[in-house]
């Protein structure tokens, strides 16, 4: 598979992609510490503990170089303000990936997300020669389901009480597409 094991820096019509810099750690821990971030993720703490996201960014350029992660920052390209992360988990001997993303709350509604996870799921195919390609959401974040079916993945179906946030069981819904169902040319003609 490949991406010779470095994150490298994706473009969109509207965004850059590129791998996170320890500079990035305030921006990060400000955003993803808002509570209704975090509400709508599986993975990260509310409250965010201080010095969490420079020890997230630290595990970054490892997890690459093992070609198991990549995680890419979400920034714009006029002002080069961080707008959130996304990134694309492989398990190489199946040939598949487990999407992921969040964005600040002051960025929501805008379809940067969208646009941010079609170019990841361009790159899985495209780069690393992914056959699969699925995200995870709670079925009460509806946005989320929304940018997984504008990037091309399906619906398959729920998960019930499949995770545990804080003290509660959650369902998880999966979306997915795969190359050999020619799912990617839905994907990659999207608009």
């Amino acid at each position: 598979m490949g991406a010779g094991g470095k994150i490298p820096a994706l473009e969109t019509e509207r965004l850059i992609l590129r791998p996170f810099d320890l500079a990035d750690a305030p921006a990060v821990e400000a955003m993803a510490g808002d509570r209704e971030v975090a509400a709508m993720t599986l993975n990260i703490p509310h409250p965010y503990p201080a010095g969490g996201a420079a020890r997230w960014i630290g595990t970054h350029a490892a997890a690459a170089a093992s070609g198991e992660q990549f995680t890419f920052t979400v920034t714009r390209k006029p002002d080069g303000a961080l707008l959130g992360a996304i990134g694309i988990g492989v398990e190489a001997r199946h040939r598949r990936a487990e999407l992921g993303y969040w964005l600040g709350r002051p960025y929501w509604g805008r379809g940067y997300m969208t646009e941010a996870a079609r170019r990841v799921v361009a790159f899985g195919l495209a780069d690393l020669g992914l056959n699969r390609i699925q995200a995870l959401c709670f079925p009460r974040n509806v946005a989320s389901a929304r940018v997984m079916q504008k990037a091309g993945l399906r619906y398959e179906g729920t998960f019930r009480e499949y995770v545990r946030k804080g003290d509660a069981f959650e369902d998880l819904a999966i979306y997915a597409l795969c190359r050999s169902t020619n799912d990617e040319v839905r994907c990659t003609s999207a608009t």
